[in-house]
């Protein structure tokens, strides 16, 4: 189910959070099968046309025009879903909204700003099929 090297989607609407992810997935960890996404746009349109398929998928809950919850709802029409890992996050991290964000389903979550230096475990761990709820930074 996992390459070696695993595709990942990583949906983002502040400039930052995308740089860093970039820096972190592509330069530190040498990951040739990153995607990251702007807004929430043709979502599920944009998602089909990935190949390979990511392999994981990192959303912002509070991206525009679809929310992490309505953009996890739209992947679940997917036929290949079910082998992908849908990891919310979020700098909000309140009892009320993770639990929120287990109920709908998610895989995981994880608090922004991200742990960059536990992040490729984090990662590895998640693509063994792991749901990681990581909510304090």
């Amino acid at each position: 189910m996992t390459n070696i090297q695993p595709a990942i989607l990583y949906v983002e609407d502040e400039p930052l959070s995308r740089k860093l992810m970039g820096m972190l997935l592509q330069g530190r960890m040498g990951l040739p099968h990153v995607v990251m996404f702007e807004d929430s746009e043709n979502f599920l349109e944009r998602v089909e046309a990935l190949t390979p398929r990511p392999d994981v998928i990192f959303l912002d809950i509070h991206v525009q025009p679809y929310d992490g919850f309505e953009m996890l709802d739209m992947l679940r029409t997917l036929p290949w879903i079910s082998d992908t890992r849908v990891v919310a996050l979020t700098a909000s991290v309140m009892n009320e909204e993770v639990q929120k964000l287990r109920s709908a389903g998610f895989h995981g979550c994880l608090a922004k700003p991200l742990d960059m230096t536990n992040f490729p475990e984090t990662l590895a761990r998640i693509l063994s099929g792991e749901r990681i709820w990581r909510v304090v930074s």
